[in-house]
């Protein structure tokens, strides 16, 4: 069975930091594009970083440029979202993705298969 399991979310005052981790199981996890997507209240689920597995290229939404880090551990099966600096308008459900594309660097969300449940962060100012 696949499985992307977030945690780490929670509420955090503006200007912390709060590190997101999914743990992915049930497929070739090193063999697959990963994601960090957000969806805040009211407002449609947009990209925030992704990695082309191949190389470890990474993009991100220019409103976390510098502020947040993607990175995998191929070892634990888990990739994580490094978030500092936080402000209130990161505040949202934080989802991790898969797509099956090893060359691939995209944030096209119908290009990813295997969606984790989300979890929420919370920015108090």
């Amino acid at each position: 069975e696949v499985q992307l399991v977030e945690s780490g979310g929670g509420l955090v005052q503006a200007g912390g930091s709060l590190r997101l981790s999914c743990a992915a199981s049930g497929f070739t996890f090193g063999d697959y594009a990963i994601g960090w997507f957000r969806q805040a209240p009211g407002k449609e689920r947009e990209r925030v970083s992704c990695m082309r597995r191949s190389d470890g290229n990474t993009n991100y939404i220019d409103s976390v440029k510098g502020r947040f880090t993607i990175s995998s551990d191929n070892a634990k099966n888990t990739v994580y979202l490094q978030m500092n600096s936080l402000k209130p308008e990161d505040t949202a459900v934080y989802y991790c993705a898969a797509a099956s594309l090893y060359y691939t660097l995209t944030c096209r969300q119908t290009k990813y298969d295997y969606w984790g449940q989300g979890t929420q962060v919370t920015v108090s100012s």
